[in-house]
């Protein structure tokens, strides 16, 4: 993908979805409510369109907040947000997860576009509660469409077991050049499910590192700047995390320059298989 094809305006379109999904987004992991409400709305203002929370982050209802305060309309912005643990039957996660619509959107007729599972970890039976919850969650129209998080390729297949809408519209899990995931990716890739990268700034864990820095010099760019375009390059949609207005902006600043083929070749040359990961690589049987 060249650097003219690349915008900050861009959108995927969902697999079996009128939806469409903004190619970057923004994280507010661990941005604290003080915090969050102001870091959303310096998002917002510089052109982000897509904000990522969850149930476990405690800023939903900041999220929802700052979206309403932008000036921006509801449907301007894509918010998704994340369901943490089963509640013992599919009514009762569901009740959950309207709960969660209610404080990003509230009102009669608000819905989130994205609502995930946030990790399959709990077990089988769980993680089938959860999707039948989202899956009413989607047919009532409070979200607009319905994904996985950490998921592996056998817990991407069990679905198929229970589930009506499939295969899943989004998968995120963490990615970087040292954690690449490819057996889960070519998997998503091939049944057209569209792979979000957290943590694709490695929590600053790799700034220094030797291949990353020199590419970095070479273009003039940050090495932050550096992994958020190689994500978009590879197809994936990275949810940069910052609380600081300045990196924030930075971390938008991506479509003006391009990572040639040896750049790509180098940064995928960093891949250290489950190793490399610094939150948790997919289990994929």
């Amino acid at each position: 993908m060249s650097a003219t094809k690349l915008a900050l305006t861009d959108l995927l379109a969902l697999p079996n979805s009128a939806v469409k999904i903004p190619r970057l987004g923004f994280g507010v992991y661990l941005s604290p409510s003080s915090t969050c409400v102001a870091s959303c709305k310096t998002a917002l203002k510089l052109g982000y369109r897509h904000i990522d929370t969850a149930q476990y982050y405690q800023n939903e209802t900041e999220v929802g907040t700052a979206t309403k305060e932008s000036g921006l309309k509801r449907e301007e912005v894509f918010l998704t947000t994340k369901i943490l643990a089963a509640s013992g039957s599919v009514e009762k996660s569901f009740q959950k997860c309207l709960d969660s619509v209610k404080k990003i959107d509230p009102g009669e007729k608000g819905y989130v576009d994205l609502f995930l599972i946030h990790s399959p970890n709990s077990g089988k039976e769980k993680r089938k509660e959860m999707w039948l919850a989202l899956e009413r969650l989607m047919k009532e129209g409070r979200a607009r469409s319905i994904g996985v998080s950490n998921y592996g390729v056998g817990h991407i297949e069990e679905m198929k077991e229970y589930a009506t809408t499939w295969p899943p519209h989004v998968n995120q899990i963490e990615l970087h050049p040292w954690c690449q995931q490819r057996t889960i990716c070519d998997y998503c890739d091939k049944n057209g499910i569209i792979i979000e990268a957290y943590s694709p700034l490695v929590r600053a864990q790799k700034a220094h590192d030797p291949t990353l820095v020199s590419i970095g010099k070479n273009h003039g760019k940050t090495t932050a700047q550096v992994l958020i375009r190689y994500c978009l390059q590879k197809g994936w949609v990275p949810l940069p995390k910052s609380d600081t207005p300045s990196r924030i902006e930075e971390n938008a600043a991506v479509y003006d320059f391009e990572l040639g083929a040896d750049d790509m070749k180098d940064l995928d040359g960093l891949d250290m298989g489950d190793d490399g990961a610094i939150v948790q690589a997919v289990k994929n049987h």
